[in-house]
């Protein structure tokens, strides 16, 4: 398993969205295993949240949706950085962002790189962990099944 730290998009009945650059390391391991965790962690309330559950791209407009809102520089970034390879020299990131400064001057649409979009995690499981001075934190779990969900109790 490998981990990366993803920015939280969206929560609602139907998952939890991020987004990223498919062709990225986490892009292409999502492809290969579409299953993943995330986890929330407080450190003031000692609290965390875990979510585990099943992985798949939102739709082309919802992409498309939200990349709309993202700041000039972030949609050029995501068309001139190949996420997660090599890079030989950071000069050579500059001249594809120059590149493409150019193909899309300030103030024009940038479309939505077809190598670009959302993924949604459908929860199977949440685990809510509240930490005590002891250890004997408290852990509660929500499991589901279809429609249904149970919940059960761990042991710290």
């Amino acid at each position: 398993p490998s981990v990366r730290m993803v920015l939280l998009k969206g929560a609602d009945a139907n998952g939890f969205v991020f987004f990223t650059d498919y062709r990225s390391r986490k892009g292409r391991e999502l492809t290969e295993n579409p299953r993943a965790a995330l986890c929330m962690w407080w450190d003031v309330l000692q609290r965390q949240v875990r979510i585990e559950g099943t992985i798949e791209r939102i739709s082309a407009a919802e992409s498309l949706k939200y990349f709309s809102t993202r700041p000039y520089g972030s949609q050029v970034g995501a068309w001139a950085s190949l996420q997660s390879s090599v890079l030989a020299a950071r000069d050579m990131l500059e001249l594809e962002v120059k590149k493409f400064f150019e193909m899309y001057p300030e103030g024009t649409e940038v479309p939505l790189p077809h190598h670009w979009g959302g993924y949604r995690l459908t929860p199977e499981s949440i685990e809510f962990w509240q930490g005590r001075p002891s250890r004997l934190h408290d852990r509660i779990v929500f499991t589901r099944s279809g429609d249904t969900w149970a919940i059960g109790r761990l042991s710290p």
